[in-house]
């Protein structure tokens, strides 16, 4: 019976880490999943029965179990079951010397399986829940996006942890009189630094992955600056070069009128003010920022042929620093440009409203496809690592402010939309 539960303990623990640590999905089909439980569960009946704990065993039903149940790559399957079930040891490893230490006052001879080392599963349990807790969900950093050097520092660091305590513990085993138990409490202590100093690793990688990703988040913020930027100054240049020809211009209209030909100063009336409306705003929110932003995407749609449209006017400036506003609206504008480009009528509409307490922007898309519930902050791009941050800078930044986000894709006259509102709190004026 004991090789059964110790096979469940690690199989939960082997689905706790995956789903959780690496973000892998379970399969659909409960063909496979009910298989891959029966062959946990068989494994622990041939062990029972043979009363043997065959490592070879332990091999074959971790890794034939984690195929079966979770839908991912085989190989890529295959390297996260053995290095989970090599890591998960190291940590098994150490919580069965706390135990022992404290339980038992320094180890039993023998290295049979006991009912007491069960509490060392939970205990390893509960050291990875506080990791995930912690540590990973907390910067919504996972095992996945850290980098390969930190996962095998992790491994190795282990590896030398373990070999030098279970040289040490076989010391205290076989000379067990010969210790006090200021001995153990220094042997407890120095576990306990060990798997303290796996957290500093584990730390220190999480801390580079949202290094990294604060990096692109900046990169991407000036790249949408740097574009702007370049579309104001092609406006300003056309305003320069207007003002230059405006002296001609004048000259000309003057000659045509003073040969009564009225008809054709009209034209070339129409013909200057088709001009000066190309470099003109076409879109006035009432931020005079946010009228960069919303102009620029303006222009971007045209130039893909996808209907834009605003309504609504603000009276007053939204209450977001210059960075946090450019990475709000111009995620969302840039994703409800992407989207909308490829639907078979690419269309964008920015409607702003202004209540006592409340700014509201609501943007709508036209879309080829319908999201659905955990898909809103998912990406559909193939380069997962590099992209998916756009909604999650739109999330971040209106949690900043106290605010309110709402998406939801919906169908109108059999038209597929993406719509997002975001509702930003006003401030209140003394």
């Amino acid at each position: 019976m004991i090789y059964i539960v110790d096979n469940i303990l690690n199989y939960l623990i082997y689905l706790f880490l995956i789903y959780f640590g690496f973000r892998i999905n379970p399969r659909k089909n409960r063909f496979f999943i009910g298989a891959s439980v029966m062959i946990v569960l068989s494994a622990g009946v041939f062990s029972a029965y043979y009363d043997v704990n065959s490592p070879i065993v332990y091999i074959l039903w971790s890794v034939f179990s984690i195929l079966l149940f979770f839908e991912d790559r085989v190989s890529h399957l295959i390297i996260v079951s053995a290095s989970l079930m090599y890591f998960t040891g190291i940590i098994d490893t150490f919580s069965v010397m706390l135990i022992q230490i404290v339980m038992i006052g320094g180890g039993i001879t023998g290295t049979e399986l006991a009912w007491w080392m069960e509490p060392a599963y939970l205990l390893s349990f509960c050291i990875y829940l506080f990791v995930y807790r912690q540590i990973l969900k907390k910067h919504e950093v996972y095992l996945c996006d850290i980098e390969l050097k930190y996962k095998l520092a992790l491994l190795i660091q282990g590896s030398i942890f373990q070999m030098f305590y279970n040289f040490v513990f076989v010391s205290f085993n076989e000379n067990h009189a010969a210790y006090g138990w200021d001995a153990y409490a220094v042997f407890f202590i120095s576990i306990t630094g060990a798997i303290y100093s796996v957290f500093l690793t584990l730390s220190l990688a999480v801390k580079n992955v949202l290094s990294d990703r604060q990096n692109r988040e900046l990169q991407s913020f000036m790249h949408m600056q740097k574009q702007q930027y370049d579309y104001q100054l092609q406006q300003s240049v056309a305003v320069r070069r207007f003002k230059h020809d405006l002296v001609n211009h004048i000259g000309a209209l003057r000659e045509l009128l003073n040969e009564k030909k009225t008809e054709e100063a009209k034209e070339y009336i129409d013909t200057i003010w088709n001009i000066q409306n190309e470099f003109d705003l076409k879109v006035h929110t009432g931020d005079s920022f946010l009228d960069i932003i919303v102009n620029y995407y303006s222009y971007l749609a045209a130039k893909e042929k996808a209907e834009f449209t605003v309504s609504g006017r603000l009276t007053d400036k939204i209450p977001l620093e210059m960075f946090d506003l450019t990475t709000l609206v111009g995620n969302i504008l840039q994703n409800a440009l992407e989207a909308a480009l490829k639907a078979d009528m690419p269309k964008i509409h920015v409607e702003l409203i202004e209540h006592a307490k409340e700014i509201f922007i609501v943007v709508i898309n036209s879309t080829d496809d319908a999201v659905k519930g955990k898909k809103f902050f998912a990406t559909s791009k193939k380069d997962k690592r590099n992209h998916g941050f756009g909604l999650k800078n739109i999330a971040a930044a209106v949690q900043k402010y106290h605010g309110e986000c709402y998406m939801e894709s919906v169908e109108e006259n059999g038209e597929r939309l993406f719509k997002i509102s975001v509702a930003i709190p006003r401030e209140e004026k003394a």
